[in-house]
């Protein structure tokens, strides 16, 4: 597919999404309000993850396909100067509107990821969740590097592509959240050594394993359990292959 095809079906996807959105939540726009927490523990390596950003306060963030607009607000609650920027139109009116709603302050900023309206050297942290796979990954990660400053650090989190099995369950087993762009695929390593011209010290590692379990069984206990083996297993050589997502940390030296 042609870029521009593809930028116009993303954002379409997404905007849809968005309207959906914004009628749940004109219904129940306490929707709106949350906690640290609620964002933080809703998956296993969000808050780890997090955390890869070092104290935020006073620095200039971005929130790298900022969505719903969640963690624009947890990181303005931390003291962060956050820019929030997505493709979707629709997502962006959410984000303002949640940011609001948990009276913090935030920048938005409608554009494609693969190229980006800012200087060089414009912020100290980058933060995307589940947005790279939806990328070119050369392009995206040259973007990445010319707009962090000297020392900052990129974190994402993505789904990752080398399980088999998890693939075949991606295609063709139902499950809640499954709705995926037409051509969004997760990384693989080679998208791996496409972020790595621009971020030779690429840090990766692999999240849920056997706790991944948590989509289908939501008995507390024993996802605490698996999510301990996983912590063990995740460490072994050739393992991450087998998890479900990855947190990449990439710094500009």
């Amino acid at each position: 597919m042609i870029a521009t095809e593809r930028i116009e079906a993303e954002r379409h996807f997404h905007d849809v999404q968005a309207r959906q959105r914004a009628g749940d939540l004109a219904r129940h726009p306490r929707g709106l309000v949350f906690s640290d927490d609620e964002y933080l523990d809703h998956e296993s390596w969000i808050r780890p993850a997090l955390a890869r950003l070092g104290s935020v306060a006073g620095r200039s963030v971005l929130d790298f396909g900022c969505g719903h607009g969640m963690a624009a607000v947890v990181l303005a609650r931390r003291g962060a100067r956050v820019t929030a920027l997505d493709l979707s139109a629709g997502y962006l009116d959410e984000a303002r509107r949640r940011a609001e709603a948990n009276s913090v302050r935030i920048e938005t900023v409608q554009a494609d990821g693969n190229a980006l309206p800012f200087p060089d050297a414009t912020f100290d942290a980058i933060w995307g969740n589940a947005i790279l796979h939806h990328l070119d990954l050369a392009q995206a990660g040259a973007e990445l590097r010319r707009i962090l400053r000297p020392n900052g650090v990129a974190v994402f989190c993505e789904p990752w592509g080398e399980n088999r099995l998890l693939c075949f369950a991606r295609r063709g087993l139902p499950y809640p959240g499954k709705n995926r762009t037409r051509d969004e695929e997760p990384l693989h390593r080679r998208d791996l050594e496409r972020l790595g011209e621009s971020f030779p010290k690429l840090e990766v590692t692999g999240f849920q394993f056997l706790s991944m379990l948590r989509r289908v069984m939501h008995v507390r206990m024993m996802t605490v359990l698996l999510e301990a083996c996983d912590r063990r297993l995740l460490q072994l050589p050739g393992a991450k292959n087998w998890c479900r997502y990855v947190v990449l940390t990439m710094r500009r030296e």
